[in-house]
């Protein structure tokens, strides 16, 4: 490959760039967007659940086992019931979304040293909340009391994300998925406009080789999308407050590894497509639905069917939400994660390998 004219395509990209301020300005300010929507709405965290309680006992200790709820700050008493009949009437409304009954003689049965029943319902609509909620609901009442002498309590530490907070999960993750909705998207519209102008063809007709105008495409799209790293990453742990425990220029080194892979995946789209509708979709298809999917984002992979485990290999989203989530709340090095940045540089390899194969057919 010539220097000179990679980089005189690379200079040629650079003032379109220069001469589309609104697309370049969009291009930045979209993944920002992206990061507080999905920030502040893509959350596990369960707070302010609806409490409704029906005591039959009406004793200091059933008020207790009550107050324990409300104190834990995960419930809040929404109401209290007076027959089974209102508990039903609450769930089928969704006024509440537990319900805590207490039998009679419950403070007699603990006085006994006995070990007493209550029974929760659950509204399990949506069955994700429904089981944090009963996880939450089943500790509360088994730590309720004191713990028989010669029991063993156990003593939870919980490592990388003490706080258990959903932001400290969902954010680091939320930076594979923007990296790879824009800059792919962005290439393949650029160059698929340069087809549906004509453009194009007297970059094909020149001496100009099929790799040579791949390299000098991906490295200015490359740059913007490194600028947009460097915006989100900001953003998701200044604001988002997320703690990070790795090597900075180690996240950065992977995620410029990343914004290659996907600006390569836009050059591969933009030679399959002739028109930017298609292109649009393509890369929809292709890009952003997989990274949201399949990288583990939101859904573990482990719970999926073991097929689609394997189709998760498919998607370097995937690779880059291990990377990302490794460095930023283990710690990780290099050490840990070489296998997913070889693939990345693998699939990065193998999308400018086949996007210069293509192209170079096409002109032949």
């Amino acid at each position: 490959m010539n220097p000179l004219r990679i980089g005189a395509v690379i200079a040629k990209e650079a003032r379109e760039l220069w001469r589309d301020p609104v697309t370049v300005g969009i291009s930045l300010l979209m993944p920002l967007v992206m990061l507080f929507l999905f920030g502040y709405a893509v959350t596990l965290d369960i707070n302010n659940v609806a409490l409704g309680v029906l005591d039959r006992d009406a004793t200091p200790a059933s008020r207790s086992l009550t107050d324990s709820f409300v104190r834990s700050g995960y419930f809040r008493l929404a109401q209290v019931f007076d027959s089974t009949h209102d508990i039903d009437a609450a769930l089928q409304r969704g006024s509440v979304d537990l319900a805590l009954v207490i039998p009679e003689r419950f403070q007699a049965t603990i006085a006994r040293g006995e070990a007493p029943s209550v029974q929760l319902l659950l509204d399990g609509t949506y069955s994700d909340t429904a089981q944090v909620v009963a996880g939450y609901a089943d500790t509360i009442v088994r730590s309720y009391g004191r713990v028989p002498a010669g029991h063993v309590r156990v003593e939870m530490r919980v490592w990388y994300n003490a706080e258990m907070r959903s932001a400290n999960y969902v954010v680091p993750g939320l930076f594979a998925v923007i990296l790879m909705a824009f800059p792919p998207l962005l290439t393949a519209l650029a160059i698929v406009r340069e087809k549906e102008t004509g453009a194009i063809q007297q970059v094909l007709a020149s001496p100009l080789m099929a790799s040579e105008f791949i390299a000098g495409k991906l490295i200015p799209y490359g740059a913007v999308a490194f600028i947009q790293i460097l915006m989100v990453m900001a953003a998701g742990f200044f604001w988002f407050d997320i703690p990070f425990r790795g090597n900075a220029a180690f996240l950065l080194l992977a995620g410029s590894i990343y914004v290659l892979c996907t600006v390569g995946l836009g050059l591969l789209i933009s030679t399959m497509a002739r028109r930017q509708v298609t292109a649009l979709l393509l890369a929809m298809i292709l890009t952003l639905m997989p990274s949201m999917l399949f990288s583990g984002f939101v859904f573990p992979i482990f719970t999926m069917p073991y097929l689609l485990q394997l189709y998760t290999f498919a998607f370097p989203a995937r690779y880059f939400v291990e990377v990302s989530r490794g460095i930023v709340l283990k710690g990780s090095g290099p050490g840990e994660l070489w296998p997913n940045i070889m693939m990345l540089v693998a699939y990065t390899a193998i999308v400018f390998v086949i996007a210069a194969a293509r192209l170079r057919k096409k002109v032949a």
